[in-house]
């Protein structure tokens, strides 16, 4: 069970620029559900490449972890031996409800399970070993555009060969595919209880902070950062997941 994202409901006229703080983890699970169409799949999938794709004695990386739901996904995809998954954000806020969630399924699981650790780091700034699976979902959006290839590039660096970088993002659209996709967007929080009011004043707090691109930049800039191969896996409106192999 978990708090109702309400947000937006009670700012004050001015409204504050978005924020991963306590206030946000308190909600999360509810406002991902009710603002991403297709997050549950897209978590879901996520354990199942992660068990195609880890390697033995490899490293399994969840980069802007927030609550720890794809971490899980990837822990219980797992088919290879000596595996190890790494949760990184650099939300204390996130990491000490994600603390609690792994421990809940540290408690469910017999036997070894693969053992996960919890980061609280710059994602920007760290050094990935033996990795061959990467999450990073919804995160490159948040980062400065300029910022993004130097990201991508360190993240296949640390990649071993034929790993897996899984990558999900808010896209953008050639008009005027643009303003229907974002239309349904709209609807789709609408249909889940979002009122107007929340609507605009999510927009507002977010529209200068997570900067979305095409699908053909997002392409792009993989193969430029040392990937040889390049597909779209899921899409839903204006979301989309994409799967990098080194």
């Amino acid at each position: 069970m978990t708090d109702r994202d309400d947000i937006f409901q009670n700012q004050p006229t001015e409204v504050a620029s978005f924020r991963f703080d306590g206030a946000v983890a308190r909600v999360f699970p509810d406002m991902i559900k009710r603002s991403v169409p297709g997050y549950a799949e897209t978590v879901a999938m996520c354990g199942v490449i992660a068990g195609r794709y880890a390697t033995d004695n490899s490293n399994l990386y969840d980069l802007g972890c927030s609550l720890g739901a794809v971490t899980l996904a990837m822990r219980h995809g797992v088919k290879a031996s000596g595996c190890k998954v790494i949760g990184v954000d650099n939300s204390e806020s996130m990491l000490e409800r994600a603390s609690h969630y792994i421990a809940i399924d540290d408690q469910s699981l017999a036997g070894n399970p693969v053992p996960v650790d919890l980061w609280c780091d710059d994602i920007t700034e760290l050094e990935l070993e033996k990795a061959s699976v990467v999450a990073l979902n919804y995160v490159l959006q948040f980062i400065p555009v300029p910022e993004r290839l130097a990201l991508l590039s360190k993240i296949c660096s640390g990649m071993l060969p034929g790993g897996a970088l899984i990558l999900s993002e808010k896209i953008v659209f050639d008009s005027p595919e643009q303003e229907l996709q974002a239309e349904l967007h709209w609807d789709f929080k609408r249909a889940n209880g979002y009122s107007e009011m929340e609507i605009a004043r999510k927009r507002t707090a977010i529209e200068d902070y997570l900067v979305p691109e095409t699908e053909a930049v997002h392409k792009q800039r993989l193969l430029d950062a040392g990937f040889s191969k390049v597909i779209r896996w899921h899409q839903c409106f204006n979301f989309a997941s994409f799967l990098a192999i080194k």
